[in-house]
């Protein structure tokens, strides 16, 4: 069984060249919460170097609350914006004749749309243009999903391996100490369980049905690098493939 373990990079932690090479796809910051064409021009070669499936991560325009916080933002501004973030990002994809694997959204954006109609439409709308071949990756059971299902837009559903989750199925806000999983093997543990089982333990102790196509473990986690490795390491030896 291949399983796709992915991570947010690009983000000014400087250690993507030790995360990628237990990875297998990565999602690039693109100027909206983090990023400039040098950050952006360094992570694609390092994916392209590892052969790391390429994605892009808009979000909110908010570098000072590294997109984390809901953004107060009109409609059309949010729209010029994504779509700004999206042209920066395949104009330098462009440079190195790569290819666009993904979009997914970041933070506090991509926590919004999952749950807000009028956002997840709004974000489909601006991305409307940039899907050909492109998946767009989502959480289960989420109104984005849905609004991008019924626009014929190609999804991946996307799990948490190092997030808690509550019984709705939300991720544990970041405010809230138990949001982060840090322990490698809990981790570990936490992302098996929805492997084998397509179920997710919550923070009540609940088992909830989930379904994921790929996982994501956040790169600017303190401990990712010794995560990721200890993961992939995990998993290889149960006979999954990472890709």
């Amino acid at each position: 069984m291949k399983i796709d373990i992915n991570c947010d990079v690009g983000e000014g932690v400087a250690k993507e060249h030790l995360l990628m090479p237990y990875i297998s796809s990565c999602n690039i910051a693109c100027g909206g919460h983090f990023g400039d064409e040098f950050s952006i021009d360094k992570t694609i070669q390092l994916a392209i170097e590892n052969n790391v499936k390429i994605g892009v991560h808009p979000s909110f325009p908010d570098k000072e609350n590294f997109g984390r916080k809901l953004m107060q933002i009109s409609d059309k501004d949010l729209k010029i914006s994504i779509q700004n973030q999206l042209d920066l990002f395949l104009e330098r994809l462009a440079r190195v004749d790569a290819k666009l694997h993904h979009i997914k959204p970041h933070g506090a954006l991509y926590n919004a749309i999952a749950v807000d109609d009028k956002l997840a439409n709004i974000f489909i709308e601006s991305i409307r243009d940039y899907l050909n071949d492109v998946f767009l990756y989502v959480p289960y059971n989420s109104i984005i999903g849905r609004v991008a299902f019924q626009n014929d837009v190609n999804i991946k559903y996307e799990a948490f391996a190092d997030r808690n989750y509550t019984d709705s199925l939300k991720l544990v806000s970041r405010i809230y100490k138990n949001a982060l999983l840090t322990d490698k093997k809990k981790v570990f543990e936490h992302l098996l369980l929805m492997i084998n089982s397509q179920k997710v333990k919550t923070i009540t102790g609940s088992t909830k049905t989930i379904k994921a196509d790929t996982f994501c473990i956040h790169g600017d986690t303190e401990n990712s690098i010794e995560i990721v490795k200890y993961i992939n390491g995990e998993l290889r030896k149960k006979g999954f493939i990472i890709g």
